[in-house]
C-alpha cells in the first residue's frame, strides 16, 4: 500500500554514508539517507530513506519513514511507516499509516491538530 504525502521544495539532504550529530532546523523537505543523531526541525516534511537512521527527536508537519527512528516525533499531520520502517520510540500526530511488515515499538498520542474541541453534551439516558 502506498501512502503519498506530498512535499515541497526538497532543500537539505544527508546522503547515504553521511554521518552528522547536532540540531537541523530548515524550512522545506528533508531527506535523511545516512545517520542523523539530534534534533531536527522541519516546517515540511522529513523523508528517512530505507538506509536512513536518525537517533534523537523530530519535529515536522509530515513524516515519511522508510528506514529507522529512535526517538520522539512530533507531527503536526501525518507520519507513514513504510513497510521496512522500524521506529522507536514516542509519537504524537493527527494520522497514523503503518505499512504491512513495519515495527513500531513505542507510544502514540493522536489528536487532529486542526480541530478546536467541542464543548461536551452530557450524555441523558
Amino acid at each position: 500500500m502506498k501512502s503519498e504525502v506530498r512535499t515541497s521544495e526538497l532543500s537539505t539532504i544527508l546522503g547515504k554514508g553521511s554521518e552528522i550529530e547536532g540540531k537541523i532546523k530548515v524550512d522545506h523537505t528533508m531527506r535523511v539517507d545516512g545517520k542523523f543523531v539530534g534534533e531536527i526541525s522541519t516546517a515540511d516534511t522529513l523523508i528517512i530513506g530505507k538506509e536512513g537512521q536518525v537517533d534523537g527527536n523530530v519535529k515536522a508537519k509530515n513524516l515519511v519513514v522508510g528506514g529507522k527512528i529512535s526517538g520522539s516525533a512530533e507531527i503536526k499531520d501525518k507520519i507513514v511507516l513504510e513497510s521496512k520502517a522500524e521506529f522507536h520510540g514516542d509519537m504524537k500526530t493527527s494520522k497514523l499509516v503503518i505499512d504491512e511488515g513495519a515495527i513500531f515499538d513505542g507510544r502514540c498520542s493522536m489528536k487532529d491538530t486542526e480541530t478546536k474541541p467541542s464543548a461536551a453534551k452530557p450524555l441523558t439516558v
